[in-house]
């Protein structure tokens, strides 16, 4: 059973940092892709940044660039979120996917397993 399970969300002041984690297990697929998502109340869910298995590629949101980064630990089966100069914006329930035999995008609707997600706050 594939499961995906995000931690370290929080509350923090604007500009400070934090960093989400995403384990997965259960499933042994050569390539995939590991994406993360937010979603904000009243909101539809975007992407914001997501790794290939295949080379390391990543990919971000314009809104995200420069600020946030992700990173893959394979012997931990953990991919990271750093997220640097947090905006009240960027407030939103944060969720990791994993897209079986994807090449990595930012499409939600190409992701087959998520998890339960973790909230963000930003104060101002």
């Amino acid at each position: 059973e594939v499961q995906l399970v995000e931690s370290g969300g929080g509350l923090v002041q604007a500009g400070g940092s934090l960093r989400l984690s995403c384990a997965a297990s259960g499933f042994t697929f050569d390539d995939y892709a590991i994406g993360w998502f937010r979603q904000a109340p009243g909101k539809e869910r975007e992407g914001v940044s997501c790794i290939s298995s295949s080379d390391g590629s990543t990919y971000y949101a314009d809104s995200v660039k420069g600020r946030f980064t992700i990173s893959s630990d394979n012997a931990k089966n953990t991919v990271y979120l750093q997220m640097n100069s947090l905006k009240p914006e960027d407030t939103a329930v944060y969720y990791c996917a994993v897209d079986i035999g994807g090449w990595g995008n930012l499409l939600s609707y190409e992701y087959d397993y998520w998890g339960q997600g973790t909230q963000v706050t930003v104060s101002s």
